[in-house]
């Protein structure tokens, strides 16, 4: 994404504040116009003084009245101009996050699967703040610059028009060393926001997974790896920092080139007879070469600013832009009070083209039947789930619930149909009853108190500092993970759909709760079509249908005794457990 396109969008958000940017700008050019009428003034008044004994003081005190009041005006127009920069900037700032968010929550799973969760924070936070400094920066600076720029070299021309001409010769070389240093820190910011981005990446993953670090004592290593980013980070920071700021010294020559030919050059004039010049005019105008040169300086920088802005800019637009996720049918119909009957035919999927995985997978599931699916680690247990959810769509062939392909079903009620308590728990930022009624706002105290009871939590919850309003972070705090899969299990409790998923739903929880969850589980599922994953192969014996599958297929199918019977590869994985 060039630099073009990125100012287009740019633009495009901008545009929705015409009144403000109308607004400011035309506040900028009373702020332009006041300040280059004080150079005039000034040459007035030096016009004033000029001979000895000659000092006009009413003449000298009525200038510096309008230069007074020139300038209070100049500060209370800069004043509501900066305001209006502020309004405009930090709105398009809220509506790029608003729109990137938005995106988030359409994205396929695909695309957070691909990019680390980190990456997307620091695009969303740290880049997006970026520009908005970038972007401040060029309101503030680059319509006032160039409107300073084309009102003075105006007022010069009027004043005298063969020293303007040697002012508007040297300028050009403020422009080829703006250029020349844009386009070398273009590169460099877009490094240090890459680098920035795996930064916060690793430092979001350590965080989150310290007891893991320090478990298996990576302290080491994973203090290598962040030198390592850091140090990257630090040179191509270094080395955009160099670059940028090389800029202000270099136009800042160029003015001095600028300032000194006009110096001279007027001077040569003023002291010839009917030059045309008196020492006030040249006055005036030395200080509008200074105005005339000053801007380039700040545009530079704004220059240099705007390439770290557009790199940021870049990266979060290519977040807004990402392909979302298939949106619902037209005609998608709302799935209600569906039966559980549940039909997959011919269902073929891979997450990578090149990589098989599931391959003409069919199951005929009936309303209220237990599906027990086992297999080794990576045979695409998880991924039927993620099939059945709609997380993930087939490839080709089709998931049906009571006749209807899911692909015409609108994936919010799909999804609300189904109770799903996974191996990793999710908790939010909020109170026990909060995390419970996630699934159900509207439901009573006493609902929620009847799931944590069914599930087994009651009894830890009241032992908790404020019981069901004690609050916890978005990882649980103090609670074990065994605590907080109750906690997950009695937000499905709570709901109870006509589907449910158990994705080994009880594996953090001790043996003896884990019995009396299967027993308020075998209650729960009564009547209800439900699919459970599971690794430990005694939790299943109750199941319908269990199917057992190897490379994403189904390798073998029935209930336990049947599989046991048969000998193959159910009974090899069930007597590797029991061995002894």
């Amino acid at each position: 994404m060039n630099n073009i396109s990125t100012a287009k969008k740019v633009l495009s958000y901008i545009k929705k504040y015409w009144f403000m940017v109308g607004l400011s700008l035309a506040l900028a050019a009373l702020t332009v116009a006041l300040t280059l009428y004080i150079p005039i003034l000034t040459g007035r008044a030096v016009d004033l003084m000029i001979d000895k004994g000659s000092v006009h003081m009413p003449g000298i005190l009525a200038i510096l009245k309008k230069i007074a009041i020139s300038v209070a005006i100049t500060a209370a127009a800069q004043w509501v101009m900066n305001t209006c920069n502020n309004y405009i900037t930090y709105h398009v700032v809220r509506d790029i996050r608003e729109d990137a968010f938005r995106r988030l929550e359409i994205l396929p799973l695909k695309y957070l699967d691909a990019h680390s969760a980190g990456d997307v924070v620091s695009r969303v936070i740290a880049d997006v703040d970026t520009f908005a400094d970038g972007l401040l920066m060029g309101f503030t600076q680059l319509f006032t610059g160039v409107l300073t720029i084309v009102g003075t070299l105006g007022f010069m021309l009027v004043i005298n028009i063969p020293i303007t001409f040697v002012v508007v010769c040297i300028t050009p070389v403020s422009f080829l060393v703006a250029r020349f240093i844009a386009k070398k820190t273009h590169v460099m910011f877009q490094e240090q926001s890459q680098a920035r981005g795996e930064q916060t990446s690793l430092i979001e993953e350590m965080v989150g997974n310290q007891k893991i670090v320090k478990t298996f004592s990576r302290e080491r290593a994973v203090k290598e790896q962040f030198e390592e980013i850091n140090g990257r980070l630090r040179k191509c920071s270094l080395r955009a920092i160099f670059f940028s700021s090389i800029t202000n010294p270099a136009t800042r020559f160029v003015n001095s080139l600028v300032y000194a030919g006009v110096g001279i050059f007027g001077a040569f004039i003023a002291m010839q007879e009917g030059g045309g010049l008196t020492v006030g005019m040249l006055s005036s105008f030395l200080g509008y070469a200074n105005q005339y040169t000053k801007p380039f300086n700040e545009i530079s920088g704004v220059v240099t600013e705007l390439q770290n802005a557009f790199v940021c800019a870049a990266r979060i637009f290519e977040l807004i832009e990402e392909e979302p996720q298939t949106p619902d049918e037209d005609d998608a119909k709302i799935l209600e009070n569906p039966e559980g009957n549940v039909t997959l035919e011919n269902v073929y999927f891979s997450y990578a083209p090149e990589k098989r995985l599931i391959e003409n997978f069919n199951l005929r599931v009936k309303s209220g039947q237990r599906v027990a699916i086992v297999g080794p680690t990576g045979c695409g247990k998880t991924t039927v789930i993620n099939l059945l959810m709609r997380f993930y769509d087939v490839n080709s062939g089709s998931i049906k619930v009571d006749g209807t392909d899911i692909r015409k079903i609108t994936r919010g009620s799909l999804r609300t149909n189904y109770g799903m308590v996974l191996q990793e728990t999710w908790l939010r930022a909020g109170t026990i009853r909060d995390n419970i009624r996630m699934g159900k706002p509207q439901a009573t105290d006493e609902e929620v108190i009847a799931a944590a009871k069914a599930s087994h939590a009651h009894s830890f919850i009241k032992r908790l500092p404020e019981g069901y309003d004690t609050v916890i972070n978005e990882d649980g705090g103090s609670l074990s993970q065994g605590q907080k899969q109750l906690l997950c299990i009695a937000r499905v409790m709570l709901c109870l759909p006509p589907m449910l998923i158990l994705d080994e739903a009880t594996s953090s929880i001790d043996t003896r709760t884990e019995l009396k969850i299967q027993n308020a589980f075998a209650r729960m599922m009564e009547g209800r079509t439900s699919f459970i994953v599971a690794h430990r192969l005694s939790t299943i014996k109750e199941a319908d249908i269990i199917l057992v599958m190897k490379d994403g297929n189904i390798i073998e199918q029935g209930n336990h005794e049947r599989l046991l019977a048969q000998g193959g590869f159910y009974a090899e994985l069930y007597n590797s457990q029991f061995a002894g």
